[in-house]
């Protein structure tokens, strides 16, 4: 039998899409990941459609559509067409977890929540003609002998960088309100034994490689043995992780030592009032610069994430934040409009506040405004997010920023590089617009 999974085009955005040469950036690991439990007896394709046209007229059995919010509109066109040639479609993932009614209007079937649990019931029951509307994980899954991710079914020469990328653990210990990661990933904070990582890395045919994980250091005992069993593989890595990262000595250290060129860090506000109200007061705003230095000390590049359209928020919000940045020597930001992504806190609080004015799913991309901010106009919001974008990645602030110190700098220009491309692409606005 033959199955095609598909990860579906976004139309609108910077993020995710591929260049004018068709590369792309970090693989997604999703289908990747159902393909591997996928029973041998079927015969798996991924098709990535930013890359290649779907084809309706092919002859499959079963279709698998994952995406984001902002991918939605694609995936549910996908759908559609698939079901009017009588092909029956599943859909699973984050936004299809959080809002499974809007997408059984245009699927057969829903994956509800971690897909490892319920997939292949979901196989067996197609097989017998008697598939359900839905399949609800009705708890989360353990991480010992997970599948390896079937990377040998995607087109390598797509992708840039981080062909590469695992998981080492899931969720975040934190509950931040605009996250989707517990929403869909529960609580819990879990970890893979650390033998099955480094199996796994072992079987790479590169050096370096990306974790995708929300948190890599969310459990520090954890992430210690990880990254001391990383040491003797002499490899280079990245990953996301909470500034907490600066407050242990011995996990800064380690983390530098195993090959951690650069992290990931959301720091989201410098207002504290925000931090507090969005229940992420554990960073804390004041020793943020601390921090930066203690990790840049280490020998590590920052990339930083900033939230715009919070409560507290003004439009200075935008001067400041990028003063910030050239003054800390930020190696790279990466910005974001507040997004009430269905199925967190953040969605649920401005619904009822009748604060969201958009409902076109292709513009949750957090590249555009879709909801009436507090302190600022919507024009002011997403103006101050093309300029502080644009300002940020001039060529004059990025060798500012990337000759701070010859340690790393490959690192930093590479990726200033990329965030440019990116910034090109938005409108020109006057720094003073933005005073």
């Amino acid at each position: 039998m033959k199955l095609l999974l598909i990860l579906p085009k976004s139309e609108r955005g910077y993020w995710g899409q591929i260049s004018r040469k068709g590369k792309a950036g970090f693989i997604r690991l999703n289908l990747p990941t159902i393909a591997a439990i996928t029973p041998g007896e079927w015969d798996v394709e991924i098709l990535d459609a930013r890359a290649k046209p779907v084809d309706y007229n092919a002859k499959v059995d079963l279709v698998g559509i994952t995406g984001f919010t902002a991918d939605m509109p694609s995936a549910y066109e996908i759908a559609d067409n698939f079901r009017a040639k009588g092909v029956k479609v599943i859909m699973g993932g984050v936004h299809v977890s959080a809002m499974p009614d809007e997408a059984l209007e245009h699927a057969d079937s829903v994956i509800i929540g971690e897909a490892e649990l319920v997939w292949q019931k979901a196989l067996e029951d197609f097989k017998k003609g008697v598939m359900k509307r839905g399949y609800k994980a009705e708890h989360l899954c353990e991480m010992k002998s997970m599948a390896i991710p079937r990377r040998d079914l995607l087109d390598r020469k797509m992708f840039v960088t981080g062909f590469n990328s695992l998981q080492a653990t899931r969720g975040c210990p934190f509950n931040c309100d605009y996250c989707t990661v517990t929403s869909f990933f529960g609580h819990e904070f879990r970890v893979r034994p650390v033998e099955d990582v480094i199996k796994e890395i072992k079987g790479f045919d590169r050096k370096d490689f990306f974790f995708v994980d929300d948190n890599i250091v969310g459990r520090p005992r954890y992430a210690k043995e990880l990254f001391k069993e990383l040491i003797p593989l002499k490899v280079t890595w990245g990953s996301q992780a909470s500034i907490t990262l600066a407050k242990d000595p011995e996990l800064l250290n380690l983390y530098a030592k195993s090959g951690g060129k650069y992290v990931f860090i959301g720091f989201e506000s410098l207002s504290q009032k925000n931090l507090e109200k969005m229940h992420k007061g554990w960073n804390s705003a004041k020793g943020y610069k601390e921090a930066i230095k203690k990790i840049h000390a280490a020998g590590i590049n920052i990339l930083g994430s900033f939230v715009f359209g919070l409560d507290e928020d003004d439009k200075t919000v935008f001067k400041n934040t990028f003063d910030f940045i050239m003054e800390t020597g930020m190696d790279a930001a990466q910005f974001h409009i507040l997004t009430p992504f269905p199925g967190t806190v953040t969605y649920n609080v401005l619904e009822k506040e009748g604060r969201i004015i958009d409902r076109d799913w292709a513009k949750y991309h957090t590249g555009e405004v879709v909801f009436q901010p507090k302190g600022m106009t919507t024009d002011e919001l997403q103006n101050g997010y093309y300029w502080v974008f644009r300002n940020t990645y001039t060529i004059k602030n990025i060798l500012k920023r990337c000759l701070r110190s010859p340690k790393g700098i490959t690192y930093r220009i590479g990726l200033n590089l990329g965030y440019r491309k990116k910034a090109l692409r938005m409108p020109y606005l006057h720094l003073t617009s933005q005073t």
